[in-house]
C-alpha cells in the first residue's frame, strides 16, 4: 500500500496481523514515494544502530517554504501556487499543519527504529505561523527554515533552521533524509516524494520484493 493512514494509526498491528497470517506487507512508497527511503534504512544500513533521524518529508510544506524563500512571496501566495501546480490538495491542513510529515515519522519510527510509537506521541508545529521576516532572517546568516521530522529519543515535526549546505537542504517538492547510525555516521537520500509514476516505482518495488521473498520460501 501506499496510504499511510492506516500503517500511522496502527502499524504495529497491522504488521503482526501480516506475520499472524503468514503473509508480506509491504509500504515502502508511505515515506518518500518513489525515493526508497524505508528500504534505504532497512537494507543499505541493515546490521548497523541507527539512532537518529531528521528529514524533510513532505513535498508540499517544503515547495511552499521555498517560494516564501526564494521569491519572497506570502504564505498565502506561494500555497495557491502549489495548488494551482497540484503539489497541495484543495485542503492542504494535513500537509501545512504537519500531520502527514508526523503519520511518516510514526511509520519510519514503527518500521526502522522498531519503536510503537502512534500520531499522538509525535509533537507537531506546522508552518501556517512562519513569516517571510523569519525566512528574511534565517537566509541573512546563510540559513533556510524547513519543516523538520525527526526521531531522536522522542519524535517531533516542527519547522527548523538549517544551513544552506546541509544535505537536508533541499528546494521544491524534493524530500530528504539523513540518518544517523553507529558505523556508517550520516546517510542522507534525496528524492521526490509524490508523483503518480514514483507512487507507481514504488507499489511495482514494493511488488517485486514480495515475489523474491516467496521464491526464497518455497527454496527453503
Amino acid at each position: 500500500t501506499t496510504n499511510n493512514g492506516p500503517l500511522a494509526l496502527a502499524c504495529p498491528t497491522l504488521t503482526e496481523l501480516a506475520e499472524h497470517n503468514k503473509v508480506l506487507l509491504r509500504f515502502s512508497g508511505t515515506v518518500g514515494g518513489g525515493t526508497p527511503i524505508l528500504e534505504f534504512a532497512k537494507k543499505c544500513l541493515s546490521g548497523d544502530k541507527i539512532n537518529e533521524m531528521h528529514g524533510i518529508l513532505n513535498g508540499t510544506t517544503n515547495y511552499i517554504l521555498t517560494e516564501m524563500a526564494e521569491k519572497r512571496v506570502t504564505f498565502k501566495k506561494a500555497l495557491d501556487l502549489a495548488q494551482k501546480l497540484g503539489y497541495a490538495e484543495t485542503d492542504p491542513s494535513m500537509d501545512i499543519n504537519g500531520i502527514d510529515a508526523a503519520c511518516k515519522v510514526v511509520i519510519i519510527g514503527n518500521w526502522i527504529f522498531n519503536k510503537k510509537f502512534t500520531l499522538k506521541d509525535v509533537k507537531v508545529n506546522g508552518i501556517k505561523n512562519i513569516t517571510l521576516k523569519e525566512l528574511n532572517n534565517a537566509t541573512k546568516k546563510g540559513n533556510r527554515i524547513k519543516l523538520i521530522g525527526s526521531i531522536n529519543g522522542k519524535p517531533t515535526v516542527a519547522p527548523k533552521e538549517i544551513r544552506r549546505n546541509d544535505p537536508l537542504c533541499v528546494s521544491g517538492v524534493l524530500n530528504a533524509v539523513t540518518f544517523i547510525s553507529e558505523y556508517a555516521g550520516k546517510q542522507t537520500i534525496i528524492g521526490r516524494g509524490a508523483g503518480g509514476v514514483e507512487t507507481a516505482g514504488a507499489i511495482l518495488r514494493d511488488l517485486l520484493d514480495i515475489k523474491y521473498n516467496l521464491a526464497n520460501r518455497m527454496l527453503f
